[in-house]
Order: structure tokens, then sequence, then C-alpha cells
């Protein structure tokens, strides 16, 4: 399965097993969801809930529209509701424990973040500390190929090539400031089940940690990469 519709069944699943939804709500709501990550195409997912109905992770249903006498109304169609199987629920909290390198991807990162609040603490913990050494190793790549080119590009080039790194930085510091969080949550509660923690933090912005861990100096989003000209 390829990574865009792993991530889009992920994001059905997760919403499935909220509660039941026939296909428009669906749609509006994996929008919802995956819009703030990347363009949703509604034609992924239609294919990706008959593969999830085939795999028997999912089933359909077809409630009937009736008038107050019982009678079936004519000339309207009766919307499908889509609900979890158990067998679904199941593969769902797989998903959920999985927390190797590609879950700190771009593709993958968001959505795994939206379904934190269901997700146990370690794994909340690894995917964290994976995409923020994801990041670093980016934004130290970043800052050796503006340190060597930064002569050569003209204006707007340079501009373009510092918002990337100005954003990756960003990036950095609210992981730091979320994994910070998740430590001081976790000492607290000494729990690490799902909703745990900061599983609650899911659910509201995450809390301004002073003293936050920071990356090595080469990953520092503050410092300047070594041998690199300000700019």
């Amino acid at each position: 399965m390829g990574k865009r519709s792993g991530v889009l069944e992920l994001a059905v699943l997760g919403l499935l097993a909220e509660s039941p939804l026939h296909g428009y709500e669906l749609r509006k709501r994996l929008n919802a969801l995956l819009g703030s990550f990347r363009a949703f195409s509604y034609g992924s997912l239609y294919p990706c809930l008959k593969d999830l109905l085939a795999k028997g992770w999912i089933a359909e249903e077809t409630p009937q529209e009736a008038t107050p006498g019982g009678r079936p109304l004519k000339g309207r169609r009766s919307k499908i509701v889509y609900r979890l199987t158990p067998e679904g629920k199941e593969h769902f909290q797989q998903l959920l424990a999985t927390s190797g390198p590609s879950e700190w991807e771009d593709e993958n990162f968001g959505v795994r973040l939206a379904f934190f609040a269901k997700t146990d603490a370690d794994v909340r913990m690894r995917i964290l500390e994976g995409r923020r050494s994801r990041l670093e190793e980016r934004l130290h790549a970043l800052r050796q190929s503006l340190a060597r080119t930064w002569e050569r590009l003209d204006n707007y080039t340079l501009e373009l090539q510092r918002h990337g790194l100005e954003s990756v930085e960003h990036e950095v510091r609210w992981l730091n400031e979320l994994i910070a969080t998740e430590r001081a949550e976790h000492r607290d509660t000494g729990s690490g089940g799902p909703g745990s923690g900061a599983g609650t933090s899911a659910e509201r912005p995450a809390k301004r940690t002073e003293g936050a861990p920071r990356p090595d100096a080469d990953s520092d989003p503050s410092a300047p990469a070594s041998g690199s000209t300000e700019y």
C-alpha cells in the first residue's frame, strides 16, 4: 500500500472508531483532518472504502428511510453508513502502535498527531522524538546548503530558502515544547496508556515549557551553522 493510501486508511479507520458515518459526513471530516496537512482528493476515498470493506475492517449499512407511518419514502436513496468492525478496531490499534521511521515523515506525521489522544504515551514520545530528529537532519542540511550557495542566489530565491529554513526551525521548537510537555505530564501521572499524560494535550494547545530540551549545536534553531555566513 502506498504512503498516500496508508494515510487515508488510518484517517478513515480513526474517524470511524469515533462513530459510524455516512459517506458525505466522512468526506467532510476527512477534509477537515487531512486538509490541514495536504490536499485531499475525494476520488481516492471510495477506492479506499472498497478496499477496507474487502478486508473486513469496515462494514456498510443502509438504514431504511421511512415516513412517520413506517412506509419507505419513494424516490429517495438511503445513505450508506460505514462502521468499524471488531477486526477493523484491532487493525486500527495495531496502526496506532506503529512508531517506525515512516511515521516521522511529512506524509504521515500530521495524521498520527491527530490521533495522539488514542495513542500510548511511549509511542507518542518515539514519534515526536523521531520527527524532531528527522527535522534536525533536514535543518542541518539546509544550513549547509545555504552557507555554500547564498552568495550566488538572487534576493527572491534567498528569501525562499530563508523561509524554508525558518519553517523547519519553528517546527523543531514546537516539537521541543511538545516533548517537554509529554515528559512533564508523564512524570505527573506515571501512566503510559492511551489518553493519559500528554494524550490530553492533543486536545488542547500545548503548554510552553521553560527550559525545554534543545537540539545539539549543529541543529539548534537559534544558533548559526558552523562556518556559515549570517544573512
